[in-house]
């Protein structure tokens, strides 16, 4: 069992930057490829990036693409999210998830951290 705790969200303003991180453990499963989920009020989850275990292979949701920045470190099971340019519309509760590879398919994810908040104001 993997366990997922996020950090990092909180207020930003428009056009400002934030960097998520989620830190894994547990004693049998280490992640082969991580994802980052966000939901909005009223919205379904979204997928945002995913990064492979090795190499540079990622995957950017179409909305978020050329703004953020997935990537991870292996030594620490770290997986983190660097925001750039950041909108209004990006205001969700951010999800880190694991999965055992690398895709946008919420469903293929099998463990999931609590959520961190990101706001992103005028």
């Amino acid at each position: 069992q993997v366990q997922l705790v996020e950090s990092g969200g909180g207020l930003v303003q428009a056009g400002g930057s934030l960097r998520l991180s989620c830190a894994a453990s547990g004693r049998t499963f280490i992640p082969l490829a991580m994802g980052w989920f966000r939901q909005a009020p009223g919205k379904e989850r979204e997928f945002v990036a995913a990064i492979w275990r090795t190499g540079p292979n990622t995957l950017y949701g179409d909305s978020v693409k050329g703004r953020f920045t997935i990537s991870r470190d292996n030594a620490k099971n770290t997986v983190y999210l660097q925001m750039d340019s950041l909108k209004p519309e990006d205001t969700a509760v951010y999800y880190c998830a694991a999965a055992s590879t690398m895709t946008s398919r919420r469903d293929l994810y099998t463990a999931w951290g609590q959520g961190t908040q990101v706001t992103v104001s005028e």
